[in-house]
């Protein structure tokens, strides 16, 4: 009964973890379509909101982790929703800042739930959602709008609609490290609007771009996403908003200038020189919109870039954020979930040529190695002046993080997972097969002297001389005494006997020497077997002869001592095992002694 429950309770433990193994390989599947939320912090693409293709909104709360390789068509999203406090809506902004530049904060958003709060947080590193107090004026829900952070923390919120469908002109700013509200300034700004391009420039100054503010615009999201009703708004002219001065200014744009469009995304390239947009909702040009367009910031001008890879169906609705070499387009609407990936990854580390990819790589490009103009002779060559280096910017506390990446995707799971499966079953049934082994086989052996050496199967060939040839083993003893005297074999008129000496276990703590008296028993095989000694006060100990015979003289007989009755604890198992070895080593003196018998013959019958 008690090894069944063992053998159930280890299987018990073994299939917990198979479970927790296969609950990390289901994957999770998200059923949002647009207008989410897409954030990144310490490698972790964070999904929230948005609504599904029923037009519902979602309560969808979930990651992809971007620190490992991935591809597009085998994505491990990890999902948060069971943590999720904010309640289902969609179009709101989001970006990353706090003082340690590792929180999310949400704003705004389109809700039927009348409880949500204007401004949610989320700490990524504590995994926990918390509602901000958050000081100054009061401030009315807007969506629609794009949420910037500049490099002190501090979160621009233009433009924008209310729940009332009233397009608003202003400038809110969060301070998402004191916790307060300001405004900036709409003087020269442009005309409200929503779903528009925003985009941070690292001279701290956003350019705003396209959108549209049209209520009787309408797309044909399932075909071209034309605009078949309505207007969007022009990308020939773009806004800058300077916060440092708060001011606005206008620029206007030149070259192959896209059709005016909205619900696009914008992002800066890696050189900082140029913005590339892809996507949106747009009136039809008349000739076919390739939808990715490139504005070259040092002169305005539009241009097509020139492209490679397996161009995707335009989306609209959707995010993009870049990571390392990447553009990521998550989601959006106008593709087959069925044929496409939620995901897009355009790697725009080559200026001179875009490539639509499907394998994420973490690591960013090396840059190539400066051109140096050719040495002079070097006769002519001026001393060198000691190398001066730059000075190594400071981290902003709203840049990228380095640190070291999450590992906590899918294949992690699994590998931990198939490790832990087989570690426990080595070690159950390595228990099961000690438990069985233990269960037969006693403790022979219990030393609690570190002092103590244990000395077995010791031939002592001076003893042999006093023993007439015999043959002495002594066995181990099992002793729990702290100091030991000697133990003292006398001479012995066992003609040609085998003694064995079986081990003694001792309980004592002072010991007098052990006296094993002479015996004479010719020609008999004499085994002393254990003795279990619970005295305290220790005279020499002296066998009893085996019931066997009341004399001494038992020629030819086999004298054991019987068992002392205290010894029960110690195995017969073990006892057999050392008959067993004397049997052998016995056996194996006698075949040598043969054998030296008949070389000494041989050499006698040589000499004659």
């Amino acid at each position: 009964m008690t090894r069944n429950s063992s053998v159930l309770f280890i299987l018990l433990i073994l299939l917990q973890v198979l479970v927790k193994v296969n609950c990390q390989m289901a994957p999770f599947n998200s059923s949002i379509s647009d207008l989410h939320t897409a954030t990144l912090i310490d490698n972790k693409l964070y999904i929230l909101g948005g609504r599904n293709i029923k037009d519902n909104y979602v309560k969808e709360f979930f990651y992809l982790d971007v620190s490992v390789p991935f591809n597009t068509q085998e994505l491990s999203w990890q999902d948060l929703s069971n943590i999720n406090m904010v309640p289902p809506h969609t179009s709101a902004a989001s970006v990353k800042g706090g003082p340690n530049n590792d929180t999310l904060f949400l704003y705004g958003g389109t809700t039927d739930d009348q409880t949500m709060a204007l401004v949610y947080t989320f700490d990524s590193r504590s995994v926990v959602w918390s509602i901000p107090k958050i000081a100054g004026f009061n401030t009315v829900r807007k969506s629609s709008l794009t949420g910037i952070i500049n490099y002190d923390g501090k979160m621009y919120l233009w433009s924008g609609e209310t729940n009332a469908l009233n397009y608003v002109n202003e400038m809110l700013i969060l301070d998402t490290i004191n916790l307060n509200w300001s405004k900036g300034s709409i003087i020269n700004a442009p005309t409200p609007r929503v779903n528009y391009g925003g985009i941070l420039l690292p001279n701290n100054k956003i350019i705003y771009m396209g959108g549209d503010n049209d209520y009787t615009v309408s797309t044909s999201y399932s075909d071209t996403l034309n605009i078949i009703n309505g207007s969007a708004l022009t990308l020939s002219e773009i806004y800058i908003y300077d916060m440092i001065n708060d001011n606005w200014d206008t620029k206007v744009t030149s070259g192959k200038i896209p059709s005016n469009r909205a619900g696009f995304s914008a992002i800066l390239g890696l050189d900082g020189k140029r913005i590339i947009i892809f996507g949106g909702y747009f009136i039809n040009p008349g000739y076919l919109d390739t939808t990715l367009y490139v504005l070259d910031l040092v002169n305005y001008n539009w241009y097509i870039p020139k492209i490679s890879g397996k161009i995707p169906k335009p989306r609209t609705l959707h995010k993009t954020n870049v990571i390392g070499k990447y553009m990521v387009i998550s989601f959006g609407y106008g593709y087959d979930k069925t044929v496409e990936s939620d995901i897009l990854l355009l790697d725009i580390s080559n200026d001179e040529e875009y490539i639509w990819t499907t394998i994420f790589d973490p690591k960013m490009p090396s840059p190539p190695p400066p051109k140096l103009p050719p040495s002079p002779p070097p006769s002519k060559l001026p001393p060198l002046p000691p190398p001066s280096l730059p000075p190594s910017p400071s981290p902003s506390p709203l840049l990228p993080s380095s640190s070291p990446p999450n590992n906590s995707g899918n294949i992690v799971g699994v590998v931990v997972g198939s490790l832990l499966s087989g570690i426990l079953l080595s070690v159950g049934s390595f228990l099961i097969y000690k438990w069985n082994k233990n269960k037969q086989i006693a403790i022979h052996e219990n030393v609690n002297n570190n002092d103590y050496r244990e000395e077995r199967d010791i031939h002592n060939y001076e003893q042999d001389i006093n023993n007439n040839e015999q043959e002495i083993i002594q066995m181990p003893r099992n002793v729990n005494s702290s100091y030991y005297e000697p133990i003292i074999i006398p001479v012995n008129d066992h003609h040609g006997q085998e003694i064995i000496l079986a081990p003694e276990n001792e309980n004592t703590t002072n010991h007098e020497p052990i006296i094993i008296p002479v015996n004479d028993h010719h020609g008999q095989e004499i085994m002393q077997t254990f003795q279990n000694e619970n005295t305290s006060d220790h005279e020499p100990i002296i066998p009893a002869p085996a019931v066997v015979s009341t004399n001494n003289y038992n020629y030819g007989q086999e004298v054991i001592s019987t068992p002392n009755p205290e010894n029960n604890r110690i195995s017969s198992q073990y006892l057999k095992d050392e008959i067993v070895q004397a049997i052998k080593q016995e056996i194996g003196q006698n075949l040598k002694n043969e054998i030296l018998q008949a070389v000494r013959e041989e050499n006698s019958n040589n000499k004659k």
